[in-house]
């Protein structure tokens, strides 16, 4: 039957230009100077606020990979494995909106925008969308947590995997 090729190559773009914003922030970010050194490990210091814009540029090219991999199965005819690779392709982002916890406020404005691009996109689940708003709406960098053993119990409060 394969998969619809329009849409395929909607989505392949816009995550092509959300991938080339957070490129865009991880330059920028690579030309200030740092305050603190690489091995610094505060939420939102400069070092975890470069990791976290080199995650969230990562996931989206590995996102974009796998819907230019499921649109060429298609084309091929393999059917069975292009559904199989879009559907991947789908799945819970590790590192994305989770990346931005790291981040200092205010997000630069590529980020910014390629996180709202994502969220309207349509693409993902519906979890990754209320995520990045979540993240977007964080006044300060959330992760990693000064106080480890806090932020373990409050995630099995919660119920979360860790």
């Amino acid at each position: 039957m394969g998969l619809d090729l329009r849409e395929l190559e909607r989505v392949a773009h816009a995550l092509e230009e959300a991938h080339v914003l957070l490129e865009s922030d991880r330059k920028r970010l690579e030309e200030q100077p740092r305050a603190s050194t690489l091995a610094d490990t505060a939420a939102g210091s400069p070092a975890q606020t470069l990791r976290g814009v080199r995650d969230l540029a990562g996931e989206m090219a590995k996102a974009r990979k796998q819907v230019a991999l499921a649109a060429g199965y298609s084309v091929l005819g393999f059917d069975e494995r292009a559904d199989h690779t879009l559907n991947m392709a789908r799945k819970y982002l590790v590192s994305f909106p989770s990346g931005a916890d790291r981040m200092a406020r205010p997000l630069g404005e590529a980020t910014v925008r390629a996180m709202e691009l994502i969220r309207d996109l349509g693409f993902f689940a519906a979890e990754i969308s209320i995520a990045i708003d979540v993240a977007l709406a964080a006044p300060q960098a959330t992760y990693p947590p000064a106080d480890w053993d806090a932020w373990m119990r409050e995630r099995r409060q919660r119920g979360e995997r860790y």
